[in-house]
């Protein structure tokens, strides 16, 4: 059984010594804090050679002695001075409320904090895409280690399993652009250029764009989910001890089946959009379906399909890429999976917006007008 603590001092010519004895574990401090506390300096040191057992309650009890004091410990054994080094090493103050800062700087130091923050993810995903056409060129030098099964399994799900929702969603955007064109052109008598309206935007802009907005919802954050999960749980550390290749397993897989998947997915959706306007001309503007489609082949030119075409599996690259980086980034606990799944969609769609910017420039440059 321990000896409960006991202090006593001791005169000597240098000043008075306190000498601490028993156990210093919680259960057997009883009065010594108050009795230290009671203590006035000078005081030239405080003994630890008769203490037989301290915890981190008693080592704080001495630190908060010591430093009060302004005496040094002598006489502890290794493992007691640790013990009270390290208790000490923590004896900072807190703060309870924060430094006022100037909103100027605040507001100045956020923006550089997002700046830096935007570079660094940049950086990132340019190492990222660099890695996956490494992993890419090791696939094709060595097919066998294509994993073909997982790449169809993904069509099924970035591709099959988001048929109903797309169509619903562009089908309804084909109704929305020709039912507010042709409220804004009747003013002019001109309700057939509708026609124009909905055939242009939805081949060269809208239907890839909502697309790839609804891809990288469903798709993107997936994979950041997937993938971060992975990472919690430590199954990508797993498959590089056995010598698989995250990337080859787990973004390639996926990156392909984007890629591929989306200019399918974008032709069917401006397909679905221009249905959706032919039966709202159909019903509130009396244009029978086969003028509707006359029209349409009449003010729509095949580069309007090109751009489509060729913007899409762009589009699908970003946002694989976007997901499965971010999905890589997760470390720590459950919450950096939700907030990398965020940002994975929110990066894609970001970046998806200004590609399309980009593209829109360029091809008018082309002449694609």
């Amino acid at each position: 059984m321990n000896k409960a603590a006991d202090l006593a001092e001791e005169m000597r010519d240098d000043g008075t010594v306190i000498r601490l004895s028993g156990s210093l574990a919680i259960a057997c401090l009883h009065d010594l804090p108050s009795r230290l506390d009671a203590v006035q300096g000078p005081v030239s040191a405080i003994d630890l050679s008769g203490v037989e057992h301290i915890d981190t309650i008693g080592a704080w009890t001495v630190h908060r002695t010591a430093k009060r004091l302004n005496s040094p410990i002598t006489g502890g054994r290794d493992d007691t001075m640790r013990l009270i080094d390290a208790v000490g090493a923590l004896d900072e103050p807190v703060l309870i409320r924060p430094d006022h800062v100037p909103a100027v700087r605040r507001i100045v130091g956020q923006i550089g904090e997002a700046v830096s923050t935007a570079g660094s993810t940049m950086l990132g995903l340019l190492g990222f895409f660099g890695g996956t056409l490494v992993a890419t060129w090791s696939i094709i030098r060595h097919p066998r280690r294509f994993r073909v099964n997982a790449v169809v399994q993904r069509f099924e799900v970035v591709g099959v399993s988001a048929l109903g929702i797309i169509g619903l969603m562009s089908f309804l955007i084909g109704i929305v652009i020709a039912q507010q064109g042709s409220v804004q052109l009747r003013q002019f008598g001109m309700e057939m250029l509708a026609i124009n309206l909905v055939g242009r935007l939805t081949f060269r802009e809208l239907g890839v764009l909502m697309t790839a907005i609804m891809v990288a919802g469903r798709s993107g954050s997936a994979f950041a989910a997937q993938l971060g999960t992975m990472k919690l749980t430590e199954e990508v550390d797993a498959m590089r001890t056995i010598g698989v290749s995250p990337m080859e397993a787990l973004v390639l897989p996926r990156t392909l089946a984007v890629v591929i998947m989306m200019p399918l997915l974008g032709f069917y959706a401006s397909i679905m959009a221009v249905i959706g306007g032919g039966f709202l001309c159909a019903i509130a503007l009396d244009i029978p379906p086969i003028t509707f489609i006359q029209r349409l082949r009449e003010v729509v030119p095949i580069t309007d399909l090109w751009v489509g075409l060729i913007k899409a599996p762009v589009f699908g690259l970003i946002i694989a890429i976007s997901g499965c980086f971010q999905g890589m980034q997760v470390k720590g606990n459950a919450e950096e999976v939700g907030l990398r799944t965020t940002a994975a969609v929110v990066q894609a769609i970001f970046l998806v917006i200004v590609l399309d910017a980009i593209f829109a420039v360029f091809f008018t440059w082309l002449g694609w007008n």
